[in-house]
């Protein structure tokens, strides 16, 4: 820079909406003199190789220490006790930077916890630093102020781009039948962003084993192998459940407005978007009466977008031990982050937060500290996760839940209007082999009005059974039996249903394009 520039001597200056990678986060640290830097991260060797540029750029030189192999240098090799290795650094005279590796194991001896806050104070007056790298972050609660902690961060597209082109380079050559595909893959931009942006969320190890994997298997990148790996990662926490949605929205009757709105979003996640000035989506609530199509349509959205699709089960959450609750919902939501871009699902919201009003009183507050570390990461996420919340009964939900910001959209799920009713026999007719034109289905939707989506299912399923049973053919007669024999919700739960209405009419979007021109017919009359 030139001299006579005062901006050449200025400090770098970021905005909020900067991110520091983690790399240049330990770069600044070790060169602001932070004596203990506690990393965690599963990935040794990559964290490893960014200390290496670091120290070079520092001008100083990386000194390794693990119980099995000592220190890396020569007179330090045979030290292999914590308190031996914590006490060489304190006595070193040599400018270095000292990476411990799995110290965490031994944190909680009184001698280890005083000899690293001896180090704190004698590595802030020389140039020496200390690195602690753990795949977790244990720290006692004595020592915790002497760190500065920093979450490595995962591989980004770029670093995923690196090992895609070292594998083909590696195990895709001229003489391979898959040579043409590889050939017309580096050409194409657009999928080769779908598959890194498909492995984010994995370790470079995870990313390698599971590319070669899809070369492997498939003779392509494949995205529904990495999926496949993702769902690893969730089946380990024990909280999520990963799934395998085989809905699309062909096979939701109705729901026309909520699904343009999905569709409009369905290119949310791309690097495009960003470039465009969209913000990432953060997610849906739906609303309404059970049985209406709320839950496949979560799963009809996964299916379109190709996004993993992840179900937290509030009641995993909640554990017997004082503190495991609160720490299962950081971990549920650590563990979608980590897959992201995904889609966590939420069924039946109001069953696991009904009793945050009275946590106090009943639980010890253990709800309501749940519902407050999950209301407050929905509003301030940064991540690819789209949430999807299902609920159908709107008084148990805290209102909270309901406030702007939370989700993108509010909408209401109400039962389906005459041609949806066509459409759902339409859909759940062809499912099983049969032609729909050859059923009343005119008559077959006045039969069923005040019937939902999952009733007429039923319907059509139990006049199979019954035509099965005389060994007959599937026709209107067992239809129009069926639909006798079923007593609809809507009729056992007109008050409630009216109530649900009443309140979504200035609270929330309808999902379905009929009932949106009825109403505005109504509001219409009435202005005349």
């Amino acid at each position: 820079g030139d001299e006579t520039d005062p901006a050449a001597h200025e400090a770098p200056t970021f905005s909020p909406s900067t991110r520091i990678s983690s790399e240049d986060q330990i770069r600044y640290l070790i060169k602001a003199r932070y004596p203990l830097i506690y990393v965690v991260s599963p990935e040794e060797e990559r964290v490893e190789k960014a200390l290496v540029r670091i120290a070079n750029d520092c001008r100083s030189k990386p000194v390794w220490w693990s119980i099995t192999q000592g220190f890396s240098e020569q007179g330090g090799a045979d030290i292999r006790e914590p308190v031996q290795a914590l006490q060489y650094i304190l006595e070193a005279k040599e400018n270095a930077i000292y990476v411990l590796r799995d110290l965490h194991e031994f944190m909680g001896k009184h001698i280890v916890k005083r000899l690293l806050r001896d180090l704190a104070r004698e590595l802030r007056t020389s140039s020496k630093n200390c690195v602690l790298l753990s795949p977790v972050k244990k720290i006692p609660p004595e020592i915790e102020k002497e760190f500065a902690i920093v979450d490595f961060d995962l591989p980004k597209i770029e670093d995923i781009y690196q090992i895609m082109n070292r594998l083909l380079d590696k195990g895709v050559g001229p003489e391979s039948k898959a040579y043409a595909w590889k050939l017309e893959f580096q050409r194409n931009e657009e999928e080769k962003l779908k598959v890194a942006e498909a492995a984010l969320g994995l370790t470079s190890v995870e990313i390698d084993n599971v590319l070669a994997k899809s070369l492997v298997m498939r003779k392509r990148f494949d995205i529904e192998v990495i999926h496949s790996e993702k769902e690893q990662i969730i089946r380990k926490s024990g909280i999520l459940d990963f799934l395998h949605p085989d809905a699309s929205f062909a096979g939701v009757g109705g729901l026309d407005l909520l699904k343009v709105w999905l569709r409009k979003r369905a290119k949310a996640f791309s690097k495009e978007a960003r470039a465009f000035g969209l913000p990432e989506p953060k997610g849906i609530l739906m609303l309404g009466i059970p049985g209406c199509g709320k839950s496949l349509m979560a799963k009809a959205v996964a299916s379109l977008w190709r996004l993993p699709l992840i179900r937290l089960d509030i009641g995993k959450v909640f554990g017997s031990l004082v503190g495991s609750s609160e720490e299962g919902i950081r971990k549920a939501i650590r563990t979608a982050e980590s897959v992201a871009p995904c889609i966590l699902w939420l069924d039946e919201l109001e069953k696991g937060l009904s009793g945050v009003q009275s946590s106090g009183q009943s639980d010890g507050g253990t709800t309501a500290r749940v519902f407050g570390t999950f209301i407050t990461w929905l509003q301030e996420k940064t991540s690819p996760v789209f949430v999807i919340g299902t609920a159908n009964n709107i008084k148990q939900l805290p209102p909270e839940l309901l406030r702007k910001g939370r989700f993108d959209e509010i909408f209401f799920v109400d039962l389906p209007s005459p041609p949806e009713r066509e459409q759902i026999f339409k859909i759940h007719i062809q499912a099983r082999g049969r032609e729909p034109s050859r059923f009343d289905l005119e008559r077959l939707v006045e039969e069923t009005d005040g019937y939902s989506g999952s009733e007429i299912e039923q319907i059509v399923i139990s006049a199979l059974y019954d035509a099965y049973d005389r060994d007959d053919e599937l026709n209107d007669m067992y239809l129009f039996q069926a639909i006798k024999e079923t007593v609809p919700l809507s009729r056992t739960m007109s008050e409630e249903i009216a109530s649900m209405r009443d309140w979504a009419k200035s609270r929330a979007r309808l999902a379905s394009k009929a009932y949106a021109l009825e109403e505005r017919e109504v509001v219409r009359k009435i202005d005349i």
